[in-house]
């Protein structure tokens, strides 16, 4: 029991990767630097910290990318 859970925790954290990296695909970032996206990331972390406006400023593009998704 406890081989099938670490199984499916593994699986599952696979898949969430998977997609992530997918984001970064769909934003048209796939041949930056892995240095200049980890980079921006943490730079986006300090900057929608305590900011709603921004965070749903960059929200309301993500969701609009989402809605014109040819996927």
């Amino acid at each position: 029991m406890a081989r099938t859970t670490t199984s499916d925790a593994r699986k599952k954290d696979t898949r969430e990767k998977i997609e992530l990296g997918g984001l970064i695909v769909k934003a048209g970032l796939r041949y930056e630097k892995r240095a200049l996206l980890l980079g921006a990331l943490i730079d986006l972390r300090q900057r929608i910290k305590g900011d709603e406006v921004e965070r749903s400023r960059l929200l309301a593009i993500g969701a609009e990318a989402f809605g014109k998704s040819d996927d």
